[in-house]
């Protein structure tokens, strides 16, 4: 998506930008709504004294932690989400320091500095009126770099110093070797960290950047006994290098590090240019750095930054929720729309979203150890039970373009998948472990080094293959709203009919000709299982959806083998309790070792029993004795209890968990540590998802309004439905007042449940 592009293509897009700033999916009806943004603009008053104080800001690739400290310097790390070190580690790209001079930091003068969501900016107010300067920093949400804008109502002279941390070849141990967890467990194998280099300063321009000249990736391959599959798979990791370069008008390189005004001035900007390349050398990477900073250049940066706030404005008129009316409008609504804005400055890059910090990791204490910004608790895998979360998020916000990196990623995995599928099993179709590099393998640490395998020595993920199907069903509902045939084509279906087919032919047929999943387990929870229900009702649930699809769009021989599966399924395993039926784990089930409800994923996100559909009450009556009752980090507890059209327990989960912040951090949506990292994804998009489906709920063509919405939130939204189906709405004092709906002709399938029409 942010990939460089020429300068003809700019210009298409800016007029595409400018001109057609309506939704994707039609001519809806604009109000004013979408101005209610900037009421949840985030304001302080006073500068941060570290990184704990720091703002997140991002173009969906490249983020940046933003602070201010008192002493009058302006900081901030960058970060990207394909920084992948020699050892699999997500890095910071690089730590920034602004001077100003004289400060206008003073003690008695003004500061402000204000996230401004709508313009996708933030900016710094300080000084005297006399002295003020003001500074805007922005990362062009169309192009590859980042701006820092100053000015000053008088004269002054600016100091911009790269700082990097990276600067020895040293071993990761203690706490700090977590954060490289695939490679821990074996002593033979240290754990090297390795340095940056910085080019000595020519053309008043500071460049540097860090180079994997080792990897990782044979020793996993060779330890999980992929070795084949080395010669076929191109090592991801050897020879990345990412790093940037940083100039501005007016600037002089006094050393390698440190750029400097050559004389006061009123206006300074500094333009700072990241690249992430796999090269042969590093003479290719400099070319190439040279050419995106040449074709950026094309562009002023009045135009560009035009077109930034474009995207930004486009960005929030797709979709909103705004609350009034109760004394926890303002925390829940802020929270949905703070973390939106973390999902759109991280969401479209070359790899998803990471659950334990996106990239907005700082530093932190650990005990005794101080851990710095390429720290994150649990390392550099994509763990599904978390990675997923942010995305559910994405579909009702209309936030499509966030689902690419996710859909890719494991699309690009596919083929690796199917191989070692082969590999390890000699039968056709694929899984993706639990916790996974972006390649597709586990992690040596749980893997088990010098393990002959193939199934994992770490047990809480040793059979937990259900994200596969989970995958599927979160294809399907993105296909469902977008009718996007080329993705049915080229992502859902492959990817459905691979998994369909490995869970098809993993396990034995009982006497009865059923499928017996056993061994098995059902989720990390219990470890020996039988028939386990995510499986179960997930497979149940996307095969029912595949076979619903237009004949036209899948093949006989797909539907064929869709049905044989299908009629293979056990049943979904149940009991009676007291006279009443509940949903169970598994059919059988012991082993308990974690705190999930797996019974629960019939409600979500296999939605098998909810509003709408048959034994209502048995999700009911399963939810409400569940073992574990508690919210926040992965928990899914709200969304389950939107889904069962429980509006007291949704809403009161939606408002302690955006209630509930980091403690140690200033920004109002770092959530966290939780179970994961600062900030916590997971806290926040489980929210978001839930305050969505207490909105609306779909069913096929059905549209559920306010099924789980409390009488005394009024709300202002707008959400995307299947059918490219845009449904905008004002409801006051529990009665919808306004209800515009694209096109017009879905009305007649929509039913109100929560309030009157």
């Amino acid at each position: 998506m942010l990939s460089l592009k020429t300068q003809k293509t700019f210009w298409l897009v800016l007029c595409v930008v400018v001109f057609y700033s309506c939704s994707c999916f039609g001519k809806e009806k604009t109000t004013q709504n979408f101005n209610d943004i900037e009421t949840y603009n985030v304001l302080w008053n006073s500068p941060s004294k570290d990184s704990s104080g720091s703002m997140p800001i991002g173009n969906g690739d490249i983020g940046l932690n933003l602070w201010a400290e008192e002493n009058g310097d302006l900081l901030f790390y960058i970060s990207k989400t394909d920084l992948w070190s020699e050892n699999c580690r997500l890095l910071k790209l690089s730590r920034v320091r602004l001077k100003l001079s004289p400060n206008p930091f003073g003690k008695g003068g003004r500061f402000s500095q204000t996230l401004k969501l709508r313009q996708g900016e933030i900016e710094i107010v300080a000084g005297s009126p006399e002295n003020q300067v003001t500074l805007r920093v922005w990362v062009d949400a169309n192009r590859p770099v980042i701006y820092v804008e100053a000015f000053g109502k008088k004269s002054f002279d600016l100091q911009c110093n790269l700082e990097v941390w990276r600067n020895d070849t040293r071993q990761l141990k203690g706490e700090e070797a977590i954060s490289a967890r695939a490679l821990t467990g074996n002593d033979d194998y240290p754990i090297i960290a390795y340095p940056d280099v910085v080019l000595p300063a020519q053309n008043n321009r500071i460049v540097w950047y860090h180079r994997n000249e080792k990897s990782c990736y044979p020793v996993t391959l060779k330890n999980q006994h992929l070795d084949r599959l080395l010669a076929k798979y191109r090592d991801p990791l050897l020879h990345r290098t990412f790093g940037g370069c940083m100039k501005g008008d007016g600037l002089t390189a006094v050393d390698k590090q440190i750029l400097k005004s050559a004389k006061p001035g009123k206006h300074f900007v500094i333009s700072i240019y990241p690249l992430t390349a796999q090269t042969k050398t590093i003479d290719t990477w400099l070319d190439s750095l040279e050419k995106q900073i040449a074709a950026i250049d094309l562009i002023d940066l009045k135009t560009a930054h035009a077109a930034h706030r474009q995207w930004w404005e486009r960005f929030w008129k797709r979709s909103w929720i705004f609350i009034d009316g109760q004394k926890d409008a303002e925390v829940v609504t802020r929270g949905y729309n703070l973390q939106r804005w973390i999902n759109a400055c991280a969401g479209r890059g070359a790899y998803p979203i990471k659950f334990n910090g996106s990239i907005f990791t700082v530093d932190a204490r650990m005990g005794k150890e101080h851990l710095d910004g390429d720290y994150r608790r649990w390392g550099g895998m994509f763990w599904w039970q978390n990675t997923r979360l942010p995305y559910w998020s994405m579909l009702a916000a209309g936030d499509f373009d966030l689902m690419q990196p996710l859909f890719k990623m494991y699309i690009k995995a596919l083929g690796f998948c199917l191989d070692k599928t082969r590999i390890y099993y000699k039968h056709d179709g694929a899984f993706f472990p639990e916790t996974m590099h972006f390649w597709g393998t586990n992690g040596n640490c749980d893997f088990g080094w010098g393990h002959k395998g193939p199934e994992t020595v770490n047990q809480y993920i040793r059979r937990k293959w259900q994200g596969g199907i989970e995958l599927t069903a979160m294809m399907l509902d993105y296909y469902a709203i977008t009718q996007d045939r080329k993705f049915l084509r080229d992502m859902l279906l492959p990817l459905a009919d691979e998994t369909i087919t490995f869970f098809d032919r993993h396990w034995p047929r009982d006497e009865q000709g059923k499928i017996r999943f056993e061994p098995s387990q059902s989720l990390e929870t219990w470890w020996q299982c039988v028939n386990p229900l995510p499986e179960v009702a997930g497979l149940k649930f996307v095969l029912s959806a595949l076979l619903e699809l237009p004949d036209e769009l899948t093949t006989n021989s797909q539907r064929k083998s869709w049905k044989k599966t299908f009629a293979d399924l056990p049943l979904v395993p149940m009991k009676e309790d007291k006279g009443k039926r509940i949903l169970l784990p598994a059919e059988k089930y012991s082993e308990k070792r974690n705190q999930e409800n797996p019974e629960l994923y019939a409600i979500f996100p296999y939605r098998l029993f909810g509003i709408g559909k048959p034994n209502l009450e048995i999700g009911i009556e399963t939810y409400r004795q569940r073992v574990h009752k508690g919210t926040g980090g992965w928990y899914q507890t709200p969304v389950q209890a939107a889904y069962l059209g429980l509006t007291g327990d949704a809403s009161k989960f939606v408002t302690q968990n955006f209630s509930t912040k980091h403690k140690g951090s200033s920004f109002p949506a770092f959530w966290g540590p939780n179970y994961d990292w600062i900030p916590d994804q997971d806290h926040g998009c489980v929210t978001m998802t839930a305050l969505q489906r207490m909105l609306m709920q779909t069913d096929g063509k059905k549209i559920y309004l306010l099924p789980a919405w409390p009488a005394d939130w009024d709300v202002d939204f707008k959400l995307h439905a299947p059918f490219k189906t845009i449904v905008q709405g004002t409801v006051r004092k529990g009665r919808i007042e306004k209800l515009h709906v694209t096109p017009e002709n879905r009305r007649k399938d929509i039913k109100i449940l929560g309030g009157k029409s």
